[in-house]
């Protein structure tokens, strides 16, 4: 038995955000395209050189993006939508960031001058808070190969003398994730196989012997039509040239198994991390010359893994068969590094692992598997000690915390009356207008406000002095909304540096990197919080700030929290207990600061729960579980108010049409959500189900730089108005503005604003007509 070392792919950002601010210098003209090249080489030599030199045997190519890899593959076959002007030669940067995100034209004596398009829509990759761009297909869609990314990298690292096995999205599960317009994607199957056979063989042409071909969808329930996709598409790809590495990820084959097994490919990757069961499963199944790639360390979280036990059990099982070791998945989705995390309390960093201590686990099981135990004994008995002391530290468990959620009853889950009687009670108290117009929270973290939050925490300014600046941000921020007519206002949240990481940070339970970036889409980075024990709230979170907005005007200014289960997903979760479990410990938190915020005056709270959707199982048979302790959970967080408060709740991308029975059993009075780039689609299932709650639709796009116009908006409207009664209906921007620029939020905000008056202009004027 011989083992070797894989990568999957690597962080693309860079260990201290390069790529990030190498893009946004571009964006904002300070450099040129020559200096991004330059900037995002530099960081692909980086990461080639550090994954070798950590003990990695076979280095991956074209896993690097400058935005987003579904969006390189959209440029490499050439699937770029009409709307941006397509020469139909080669896909320049302008197209590509266009595609990312959007152009803006300008109106000149009424005309139009410039290039004016939306982006492509964005949703999430699998069940990760990746962001991924959705491929947009037509009737009659034209392949080729419009870009040569994935050749060049090939070949620029051939020339630093490291032989990459190339990464390429597999055409099926490409077309599953896109969108046709009037054409089922997966009907373009033929001719988008004819590209990616020249892809292979110009790939086998420059000298790549394997090419990493990843086929996550592998992991869903597969149509008959799906199935029959997969076997029509490899039975053509694997003559082409490279030997291919099916490479699935983010859950187990299940009933795929025997179609993986009959598929002609030369190896496949198997995420043992998801579901460790499959391995034996697939031994049995898959023939001696198919060479197995095990993803055996997470490449989705951040503990360290227990490294004797892995040994062991691979040891027995895999005798006498050539193995790859690998991540479960891509280390996009993990920091970089945990060395440059020296703040870190080192009883919890000990437990941790990040994406270069992940590739030295995998050397080391590989050189114990290959040489002996002994090979590694001084990583085995590091492996050993840190398993035992995170089992046995008393900073995990919290008995008043398990007391109180065994506590825990039917009734903290129910509002006390039906939303009927509740909006009655709302309304009263509120005396909103037709179409009541808010944001859904942040707005725009400026260079000043970044500015001023750095310096407070290197204590160049103390906290009287930072609080003072924060006061004057809000204040600004509160009157302006007014001044503009904004109905229902927030403060801005400028003394948040992230909707997740602000909570955590108050939370007993969660841990806290200075460094511990990854890409969430584009150049958007976050730093997820690591839940390592049992979750309270030791003091008001948010109470202080509000009452501060509140005070500066007569207008309701909402609460602003983060919900449980986003709290929970967009974090990195302990895997010693079940999630549902970490969930209502956030959920308790969260419903006492629900109170507390009652208690002071508000009349309005709302409890985002962007990710409340991208934490559903793959598989459908496992969704009714997750949705029940998920809906629940949030509900503990927002059942303990009275009628006349009204509750909030903010959902980021999420195809609602599978689960709007369990987003109707969450029981918010108003209901925000993404739709803008849509087109208002996601609605057809507020339709179909008669969602009785109120719901604001997204009409502002802010994961782009566009600026839309009123009447663009007041189209949407009208869009949105065919779905839901005009009645149940808010106008709000699609997420929170933190990460635009006032110069596009401020004339977004005053469309937004006359859209909504128009609105209520037009129902005027038909209510006066029926009335005739």
């Amino acid at each position: 038995m011989t083992v070797s070392v894989a990568t999957l792919g690597f962080p693309r950002i860079g260990l201290r955000r390069e790529l990030k601010f190498a893009l946004e210098s571009y964006w904002a003209g300070k450099s040129g395209l020559a200096e991004l090249r330059e900037a995002a080489a530099g960081l692909r030599i980086a990461n080639w050189a550090r994954q070798k030199a950590l003990g990695a045997d076979i280095l991956p190519s074209n896993d690097f993006s400058l935005y987003d890899h579904v969006l390189d593959t959209s440029a490499l076959i050439g699937a770029v939508p009409a709307r941006y002007d397509w020469d139909g030669e080669t896909v320049d940067s302008d197209t590509y960031f266009a595609m990312a995100r959007g152009t803006q034209g300008s109106r000149v004596g009424g005309c139009r001058h410039g290039h004016d398009a939306t982006a492509q829509e964005m949703t999430k990759w699998f069940d990760t808070n990746y962001h991924f761009m959705v491929p947009e297909l037509t009737a009659g869609q034209r392949f080729r190969i419009a870009s040569t990314k994935i050749f060049d990298e090939f070949e620029e690292a051939k020339a630093l003398g490291y032989a990459t096995r190339p990464v390429l999205l597999g055409p099926v599960s490409y077309l599953m994730l896109a969108k046709g317009k009037a054409v089922e994607p997966l009907a373009l199957l033929p001719a988008l196989l004819d590209v990616y056979a020249d892809i292979l063989a110009r790939l086998a042409k420059a000298g790549a012997e394997w090419v990493q071909i990843d086929e996550p969808c592998l992991v869903l329930d597969l149509t008959a039509g799906q199935r029959t996709a997969f076997e029509r598409a490899y039975a053509r790809l694997a003559t082409r040239g490279p030997r291919l590495m099916l490479t699935t990820y983010f859950g187990g084959l299940g009933d795929n198994l025997d179609l993986v097994a009959d598929l002609p490919v030369h190896g496949v990757h198997l995420d043992l991390v998801r579901a460790p069961g499959q391995f034996e499963a697939a031994l049995a199944r898959l023939a001696p010359h198919i060479l197995l790639s095990l993803g055996v360390i997470d490449g989705r979280n951040v503990w360290r893994a227990n490294l004797p036990d892995l040994y062991w059990r691979l040891k027995d099982l895999a005798a006498g068969r050539d193995l790859i070791l690998a991540p479960s998945c891509s280390l996009l989705h993990v920091p970089v590094d945990l060395a440059s995390e020296t703040a870190l309390d080192p009883e919890i960093a000990q437990w941790l692992s990040f994406a270069a201590q992940k590739i030295e686990e995998l050397a080391a099981l590989a050189k114990a598997l290959n040489e002996g135990e002994d090979a590694s004994f001084s990583a085995f008995s590091a492996s050993r000690i840190a398993a035992v002391a995170r089992r046995t530290s008393p900073k995990i468990h919290d008995p008043d915390v398990a007391a109180r959620l065994a506590a825990l009853d039917e009734t903290a889950t129910r509002r006390e009356t039906p939303f009927a009687m509740r909006r009655e009670a709302q309304q009263k108290r509120l005396a909103l207008p037709a179409y009541p117009t808010t944001t859904i929270g942040s707005f725009p973290q400026t260079a000043d406000v970044r500015k001023a939050r750095a310096a407070h925490i290197r204590g160049e300014i103390d906290d009287a002095a930072y609080a003072r600046y924060l006061r004057t941000e809000t204040r600004a921020a509160v009157k302006w909304q007014e001044e503009i007519g904004l109905d229902v206002l927030v403060h801005g949240e400028f003394e948040r540096n992230d909707m997740v990481q602000y909570f955590g940070e108050q939370l007993s339970g969660f841990a806290f990197t200075r460094s511990g970036w990854v890409q969430s889409y584009g150049s958007r980075c976050v730093r997820p919080p690591i839940l390592y024990g049992d979750v309270s709230r030791p003091a008001p979170m948010t109470v202080e700030w509000w009452r501060y907005a509140q005070d500066q005007t007569d207008r309701p200014v909402k609460g602003m929290l983060t919900g449980p289960v986003t709290i929970l997903n967009w974090s990195f979760v302990r895997d010693d207990q079940p999630r549902a479990t970490s969930c209502r410990q956030i959920a308790l938190a969260i419903r006492d600061e629900v109170r507390d915020l009652e208690t002071a005056g508000a009349a309005i709270i709302q409890i985002d729960e962007a990710a409340l959707r991208e934490g559903l199982p793959l598989r459908r048979g496992e969704w009714q579980t997750y949705l029940d302790w998920a809906v629940e959970a949030f509900r503990i967080a927002s059942s303990g108010v009275r009628d006349d408060t009204q509750i909030h709740t903010h959902m980021c991308y999420s195809e609602f049409n599978d689960i709007i029975r369990a987003i109707g059993n969450m029981d918010a009075d108003v209901i925000s959500i993404e739709t803008a780039r849509s087109q208002m689609e996601l609605l057809d299932a507020f339709a179909s189900y008669a969602y009785p709650n109120d719901v604001g639709p997204g009409v502002y796009d802010i994961h782009s730089p566009r600026i839309p116009a009123t009447s663009e908006m007041t189209g949407l409207l009208t869009l949105a108005g065919r779905h839901v009664p005009a009645a149940q209906l808010w106008v709000n921007p699609d997420c929170g503005l933190k990460t635009r620029k006032w110069d596009e939020v401020r004339p977004a905000l005053v469309a937004m604003v006359a859209a909504a008056k128009a609105m209520r202009v037009r129902a005027h004027v038909q209510e006066a007509h029926d009335a005739k």
